[in-house]
């Protein structure tokens, strides 16, 4: 049975519009509204029904309490918002929402930002004591009603990250790999758990890190290995030293929003092998291979001031800036930064 938000938020909806838990029987009709959003801005369509089920049935999201959707009356999706706040120390918590075009600027947003917070604030008491609890979201710069919505919720713009990408015009230059690297692909059923280590260790040193714990990552991640028909272990690289993987680089053929243009979803290189060129080789293998499989066109994110220098890497490799994505945070609870805000 659908229900007003909040009683706040039911002031600013004033009956024109319902609000109820989301199902997985509304994703078809979320997606369409969240490619509605993506056009109007972008002009192309970034979701794909198949990823968002996918996406609505990771471990520990639970669709009852942390995903809303807003209907009209004769029940079309015109809103939705997400909560993730799916795993210990629960301090940083991750908002995210979107409304249709055709309905902005009638109170949507904001009713969906007072059950957001209300929910997030759900994390307080399962947060350790003493810590500091935020929620943050992320909103595209193109988009000019973010940021009033957001400043107005009592959000403040704290960082910035970027989409790059390169044209891949002709054959990348042959990686040089640091000497005793060993290149080889993820082996299905053997190195999960160390690839997963490995990327927990590597980004120990980005901004906003938060230690989950380890089971809790591995599932997060086995979710997708198991139940994303485009995930590709050919496409996962591990760079080994040893019997120890220094760095990776774990690749999509084909992002969701554009089939054309390949993915590095994720780079990272462990504090011992750095400042050896091992980033940028594996980042020139991958580059490599998606040419190799007639793809010409390969984008990543990246923290737009990252500590480890992400960017200067991807500016040497030949990458541009292709969007902008700014980083909103709201303090929930003063107390102790346990996110990660700078290397030591």
């Amino acid at each position: 049975m659908a229900t007003n938000l909040l009683e706040a938020p039911a002031q600013i909806l004033d009956g024109r519009f319902s609000a109820r838990p989301a199902t997985l029987d509304d994703v078809e009709a979320a997606v369409a509204m969240f490619n509605a959003y993506a056009r109007s801005l972008l002009g192309i369509d970034q979701f794909t029904a198949e990823g968002y089920r996918n996406e609505w049935q990771v471990p520990g999201l639970n669709l009852e309490t942390d995903v809303q959707v807003v209907t009209t009356l004769d029940g079309q999706i015109v809103g939705c918002t997400e909560v993730w706040d799916v795993a210990d120390p629960h301090v940083r918590i991750n908002v995210w929402g979107r409304v249709h075009p055709d309905y902005q600027g009638r109170g949507i947003g904001s009713a969906m930002l007072g059950w957001a917070e209300e929910r997030a604030r759900q994390a307080i008491p399962k947060a350790p004591e003493g810590a500091r609890v935020t929620m943050f979201s992320r909103a595209i710069s193109v988009d000019a009603g973010a940021d009033p919505l957001l400043r107005q919720a009592g959000f403040e713009l704290i960082r910035h990250s970027y989409l790059m990408a390169i044209d891949l015009e002709a054959p990348p230059p042959a990686p040089a790999w640091p000497e005793g690297i060993a290149l080889r692909t993820l082996v299905v059923g053997q190195d999960e758990r160390a690839t997963v280590q490995a990327v927990r260790d590597a980004f120990r040193d980005h901004w906003g890190h938060v230690e989950r714990p380890f089971e809790d990552d591995l599932q997060h991640w086995l979710h997708f290995i198991q139940n994303d028909g485009t995930f590709d272990p050919t496409l996962w690289f591990l760079a080994m030293d040893g019997d120890q993987i220094a760095g990776v680089s774990l690749c999509w053929l084909r992002s969701q929003e554009d089939p054309q243009l390949s993915w590095v979803g994720t780079l990272g290189v462990l504090r011992p092998w750095r400042r050896q060129g091992l980033g940028l080789a594996l980042l020139l293998h991958s580059f490599g291979e998606f040419y190799r499989r007639s793809q010409r066109k390969v984008g990543l994110g990246v923290d737009a001031s990252s500590l480890t220098g992400a960017t200067r890497l991807y500016e040497r490799a030949g990458m541009r800036v292709e969007r902008l994505y700014n980083t909103y945070e709201k303090e929930l609870r003063p107390g102790i930064e346990l996110s990660t805000q700078s290397i030591t």
